[in-house]
């Protein structure tokens, strides 16, 4: 009767849970910084991102920031960790949907926004939250405030850069050291380890890889990528 009990209790929890997340991600989406994106490869082995598409419309996350570690640092660092000074505006790099925005571990405060393209952007450790998962934002909007929730020992943002919910380094999306997007295009390769991200230049792209129209992609969170054959 107790076992019959605790499991009653159990599902009836899970359900108010589902209620209570009206963003149209999954709960591994909304609940979890490593999620798979439902149908981002589609069968593929590579999809290819275009950093020449956002080369007028992006932001640094955090404008003027230095870096003070780097990824792979520290034996295995996730990201890059960024500061300039205790609760300055953190900003969207790109416009995408918040799929996850709440307090996780060792992240603090920790916002995960997916954007049209596939890539997913993370940004933690912050002192306040400003939006909520399901929040559809454009690049630059102020989303969270520096801080050292979690496991910080001084304020800063640490920035993650992530394809079907695995972590490469931001330094191939943006130069760290002035702050600017990088060129070209970034080959993301499923393997039996993970995801193999390299950087191409557009003669290095096979001709019949298009590059992926943004306008055509709604930003609603339950819509799948469509990608051109590759």
């Amino acid at each position: 009767m107790r076992n019959r009990l605790v499991l009653l209790l159990f599902i009836v929890i899970s359900q108010l849970a589902e209620a209570q997340n009206t963003s149209g991600f999954s709960s591994m989406e909304v609940n979890h910084v490593s999620a798979k994106t439902p149908g981002l490869f589609a069968g593929r082995k590579s999809i290819y991102l275009n950093l020449d598409s956002l080369s007028r419309d992006y932001a640094f996350p955090l404008p003027g920031g230095k870096v003070i570690s780097g990824y792979g640092t520290r034996g295995g660092h996730s990201g890059d960790d960024i500061k300039t000074r205790a609760n300055d505006t953190i900003r969207a790099v790109c416009d995408g949907v918040v799929r996850m925005a709440k307090l996780y571990g060792a992240y603090g405060n920790v916002i995960v926004v997916r954007h049209p393209n596939g890539l997913e952007t993370v940004y933690s450790h912050n002192s306040r939250n400003l939006i909520k998962s399901g929040d559809v934002v454009k690049t630059g909007q102020a989303i969270a405030l520096t801080g050292r929730t979690g496991r910080a020992t001084t304020e800063h943002i640490h920035f993650e850069t992530r394809i079907n919910g695995k972590h490469f380094n931001p330094g191939l999306l943006f130069n760290m050291q002035d702050r600017t997007l990088q060129k070209g295009f970034l080959k993301c390769t499923q393997t039996a380890s993970g995801i193999v991200v390299k950087p191409l230049n557009s003669k290095e792209v096979p001709t019949k890889v298009k590059p992926l129209n943004l306008s055509l992609y709604k930003l609603t969170p339950i819509l799948k990528p469509v990608w051109d054959d590759v």
